[in-house]
């Protein structure tokens, strides 16, 4: 039986919602799930899945990166198609793990970000090693489609239906931008569901020839890692990888490529290991600190524009971030705390965003960067609804 005549089965959508049930996802989420199973709103795609025709155009949207001034491309399909995609990527993820090297991490059932980084702090004399890290630039919408194509071909060749499927997505070069029909190259689409299967698909050869060897290597999607004895072994394997990133048509991204000697510790997936510690890095905190900032200024703005007391400002940079980085949501394994709470081992970083959210709080609320701002009690910050993350971490179970 094809992946595709799952997609229209109740079975499937019942132990899809029982899986997302069991994550820490909204319950917004689960309701809007529950509604669309028990009212069998997939079965309205049959036809256009079936036959291939007259399936719905994703419609792009260009967004700010979370902590960053950097814009973003992302596409979404209509709701319902969206949904029938969800359960698509849950069920080719599951039915196709078994093809990837374990040394990647991104992406498949009961793996995540904390495995990757203990898997490689468990190895023996890591102190020692030198590493090269790299990020591939716009790697999901800079996948050329024809490449990946090929190896779908390759890898789905069992299931007729669903590679079809598959490729008539990624063939289909139409997408609705602000109102309009495009036509452009849009790669394997960041933000759709299934372009989680894509992307670990593209770069299984690495991650193959690297397992191969040995070579204690990961990949998380776009990010990649390698350690090494020496640092010529560290640059063969540099070499290596930026080979088949040119063969693959990929570019790297220039700020985020780092060669480290054994005393640098590393950097990957956001964290720091560094001196048998486990930190979220310097430039993480720094990006969100940055947006923070940010964000301080504009609601200042319109609490002076508005004339507001500046107690509702704080009130809403609060929710904005409470929101941002504790609060569980649809896609809650890439949640800020989820994602970071796991993995550290200090709370040294989430102290000092903790006290820098403070100071813009107390200044929203004062409307002074003097020292006065410091009359503002902390019991005052906490009544409008303010988490600590130190607090937040510990509470972890």
């Amino acid at each position: 039986m094809s992946l595709i005549d799952k997609l229209f089965e109740k079975s499937s959508w019942e132990r899809y919602y029982e899986y997302k049930s069991g994550l820490r996802c909204s319950k917004r989420f689960k309701k809007e799930l529950r509604g669309f199973i028990d009212s069998e709103g997939y079965l309205a795609y049959k036809d256009q899945v079936c036959q291939l025709t007259g399936l719905p155009l994703p419609s792009k949207a260009v967004i700010s990166k979370m902590s960053s001034r950097k814009k973003r491309t992302v596409y979404k399909y209509p709701y319902g198609f969206n949904m029938l995609l969800k359960l698509l990527t849950y069920l080719t993820l599951r039915k196709y793990d078994h093809i990837y090297a374990p040394n990647l991490y991104s992406f498949r059932p009961g793996v995540c970000a904390k495995d990757a980084i203990m898997n490689i702090c468990r190895t023996k004399d890591l102190h020692d090693l030198y590493s090269y890290k790299i990020d591939v630039s716009d790697y999901f919408n800079s996948i050329p489609v024809d490449k990946i194509c090929s190896v779908l071909d390759e890898t789905i060749s069992d299931d007729e239906e669903l590679l079809k499927f598959m490729k008539t997505l990624l063939q289909e070069e139409r997408a609705v931008y602000e109102n309009e029909v495009i036509t452009e190259k849009k790669g394997i689409m960041a933000g759709t569901p299934v372009a989680s299967f894509y992307a670990n698909l593209y770069l299984k050869d690495l991650d193959e020839w690297f397992r191969e060897r040995n070579v204690l290597y990961a990949r998380y999607s776009d990010d990649i890692i390698v350690f090494a004895k020496s640092g010529d072994e560290i640059s063969q394997y540099r070499k290596v990888i930026l080979d088949k990133l040119d063969e693959k048509e990929l570019k790297v991204n220039p700020d985020k490529e780092f060669c480290g000697r054994p005393e640098d510790g590393f950097t990957f997936l956001g964290v720091e290991v560094k001196n048998g510690s486990i930190d979220i890095a310097p430039a993480s905190v720094v990006k969100l600190k940055q947006k923070m900032r940010r964000k301080a200024r504009a609601l200042d703005r319109w609490r002076h524009r508005e004339g507001i007391d500046g107690t509702k400002a704080a009130a809403a940079f609060i929710r904005i971030f409470n929101h941002k980085l504790l609060e569980v949501n649809e896609d809650s394994d890439l949640t800020w705390s989820l994602w970071f709470f796991p993995v550290i081992t200090t709370p040294k970083s989430l102290h000092e965003i903790d006290l820098y959210a403070q100071d813009l709080l107390r200044f929203l609320i004062s409307g002074k960067h003097t020292k006065s701002r410091y009359n503002v009690r902390y019991s005052e910050l906490k009544e409008l609804g303010y988490r600590s993350l130190v607090n937040e971490y510990y509470l972890e179970p």
